[in-house]
């Protein structure tokens, strides 16, 4: 019984990490001259890329801080002798709800970034992250 809690905690605590992976290129994209290049991207519209970037960046780095430092608090507690599932279940809460704010404001994030872009560009970035999909999967697993 324990041995099924201890499998079913460390899939879910690896489904969790890799779930947070953002649907859009790492890195500053929009200025790699190939995404340049190929969105036909403008001075404005990276200035403009950069801000939303910026101003979303230290939420994101501690969010994902958060989720980390939680990660491997369920793993040190999954390595105890006498197995405490309230505490557990608490780390798991908070991870859980870590993980929903990091979702949240990496949507945001998107959806602002989508607003710089117009739809011919959108449909563009679409289709180089669906070639890269399988690549980057690779990468993060």
């Amino acid at each position: 019984m324990i041995r099924r809690f201890v499998l079913c905690a460390l899939f879910a605590l690896g489904l969790a990490l890799s779930a947070t992976a953002a649907p859009l290129p790492p890195g500053k994209w929009w200025r790699r001259p190939e995404f340049v290049e190929q969105l036909a991207l403008t001075n404005d519209q990276q200035t403009r890329l950069d801000m939303i970037f910026r101003l979303a960046a230290n939420e994101l780095i501690d969010l994902r801080a958060e989720a980390e430092k939680t990660s491997i608090a369920i793993r040190a507690e999954l390595d105890q002798p006498q197995l405490n599932r309230e505490n557990l279940r608490k780390l798991a809460a908070r991870l859980s709800d870590t993980q929903g704010r990091l979702f949240d404001r990496e949507l945001m994030m998107l959806v602002d970034m989508r607003s710089v872009l117009n739809n011919d560009q959108w449909g563009r970035l679409r289709a180089e992250i669906e070639q890269q999909r399988p690549s980057m999967r690779g990468k993060h697993e």
